[in-house]
């Protein structure tokens, strides 16, 4: 035999959903008019290079200097996964890709303050690069000081 139980919504009063939206809407207009903006204060830049990276046929990313195409490093097929996640990531989003001979410039940007700022002038995205842990932004930071080979 089963029993059929009414409605067992529970029943809310008006007076304490009016209250709680009140109580919703001024925390939205206090933190509207306390809010502000977030920068970063700008600081030396300590270092600049301006790299393109270009994939070879074997799989390697040949990286070279775009203000004198000098070569600065060839990274070896299935080595340096976060150089490679980043730059497909950006290459994505600025609808090109990384393809022999088509070499696209990132400005790598070291700060005072320890930032290292990736940008990509043709999707116009920036990535701050140690927000992805100091390992990972110290395989970019090597790239700043690679010594250019012929």
């Amino acid at each position: 035999m089963s029993a059929t139980v009414g409605n067992t919504s529970p029943i809310i009063p008006r007076p304490v959903l009016w209250g709680a939206g009140a109580v919703v809407a001024a925390s939205i207009v206090i933190a509207a008019i306390g809010a502000k903006p977030v920068t970063v204060p700008p600081t030396a830049v300590v270092a600049v290079r301006t790299l393109a990276f270009a994939d070879a046929p074997d799989g390697a990313v040949l990286v070279t200097d775009a203000a004198n195409n000098a070569k600065v490093a060839r990274l070896a097929p299935g080595t340096n996964g976060f150089i490679r996640a980043t730059l497909r990531t950006l290459a994505h989003a600025g609808s090109h890709e990384l393809v022999p001979n088509v070499a696209h410039p990132f400005l790598l940007t070291a700060y005072a303050d320890g930032r290292l700022v990736l940008d990509d002038a043709v999707s116009g995205r920036k990535l701050d690069l140690e927000a992805f842990g100091s390992l990972n932004s110290a395989s970019f930071a090597a790239l700043l000081t690679a010594a250019e080979t012929p």
